[in-house]
């Protein structure tokens, strides 16, 4: 193990909140941040619905969202809630009947905008079901909740007052109907595309209330912006101690989207890390030799292993040497040919050819 994650650091302090009971896990309070992620398949198509829950749940997802805009959708739901490993959470929007529907069919928890529907009395039948079967609600604000031509025109009307403002206004607008209703099993959520704008109204957030938060950039775009817009943004609160579950949005394969979200809590120790930790070599003009098909590979080659290893591939003598001796195993290459070290300890000249079996091999015999 590395010797930079033996040193003795402050943990980050983690804003308290109530708990929310989302199926047999419990989100805020004292329990570990969760990680979450959304199918894209058609929820209707229970069979390829739930051959990507398993996926995701095999990749380390621990909540899966699945949409339901339609009664097509929610009538997969009670076969597609008793083949997943995790809980089920259902996404509705607009008919308010999807919800029940939804509750009835046993999901753990829906994620609801009440802005998306307009009639009160409606958003109340929602609550009364999810009450008596024990489920929870996430109510999501975006910033497209506040678009209406009331908050716009209060907004032109008032710039001095930020967007992540209006945002928590609505919030609490939102909050009184659950409230007079005495129902508290809820997660809160407010997320722009905006990175800026999602860290300021999570700090607003989290000052005004004390329920756990959802974290997510919207509509981040693809993997290359998502994930330094999503790692601004939810490394900024989850480092003030904010957010108790999350959401790092891909387009494309959701697998992507946990994979990131652990790595960025394994990044900040508020989650162990399981499997190998790759650190892998910046390439620049020192490199004698191309290393990045070698990582790639490698990358590939060890999602499934889930040995706790640190594993080291570096290409130049100014950062190798260093890495060598804090890593459990490493590779530090030169031209034609890379030394192989374990713990520090130099262990033998490797052809290029064979570095990435040769690495395979030391991560198998290595205990």
């Amino acid at each position: 193990m590395s010797k930079m994650a033996d040193m003795n650091l402050p943990e980050i302090t983690r804003h308290k909140t109530r708990v929310a009971k989302v199926g047999s896990l419990t989100i805020g309070g004292d329990s570990p941040i969760t990680v979450q992620s959304m199918t894209n398949t058609r929820t209707a198509d229970a069979a390829a619905t739930i051959a990507q829950v398993l996926r995701l749940a095999e990749a380390g997802a621990e909540i899966v969202r699945v949409a339901t805009p339609t009664q097509e959708d929610t009538a997969a739901l009670p076969e597609i809630v008793a083949a997943s490993p995790v809980p089920i959470v259902a996404d509705v929007h607009f008919h308010f009947q999807r919800a029940i529907e939804a509750l009835q069919a046993g999901v753990a928890k829906i994620r609801l905008n009440p802005g998306n529907i307009s009639d009160r009395d409606k958003v109340k039948l929602v609550i009364s079901e999810a009450a008596s079967r024990g489920a929870a609600i996430r109510i999501g604000v975006n910033e497209g909740s506040i678009s209406d031509r009331r908050d716009m025109d209060k907004y032109r009307q008032d710039r001095e007052k930020p967007l992540a403002e209006l945002m928590a206004e609505k919030m609490a607008e939102y909050l009184a109907i659950f409230e007079q209703e005495g129902f508290d099993n809820l997660v809160l959520s407010a997320k722009s595309h905006d990175a800026y704008t999602t860290v300021a109204v999570n700090r607003e957030l989290a000052r005004r209330w004390n329920y756990p938060l959802h974290l997510g950039v919207t509509h981040a775009g693809t993997p290359a912006t998502a994930a330094i817009r999503s790692a601004a943004a939810l490394g900024t609160l989850l480092c003030e101690g904010i957010g108790d579950t999350l959401r790092i949005s891909y387009a494309g394969d959701p697998v992507n989207e946990v994979m990131a979200a652990n790595e960025l809590l394994y990044s900040l120790r508020l989650r162990k890390r399981e499997g190998i930790e790759l650190i892998a070599c910046p390439t620049c003009g020192r490199l004698q030799m191309d290393l990045s098909p070698v990582i790639a590979k490698m990358e590939e080659l060890l999602k499934s292993v889930k040995k706790n290893l640190t594993v080291a591939i570096m290409g130049c003598v100014v950062n190798g040497p260093g890495e060598a001796e804090n890593a459990d195993i490493a590779i530090c290459a030169g031209r034609d040919k890379a030394v192989l070290y374990r713990r520090g300890q130099r262990i033998k000249n490797v052809k290029t050819e064979e570095i990435i079996p040769t690495l395979l091999k030391e991560i198998d015999s290595f205990q």
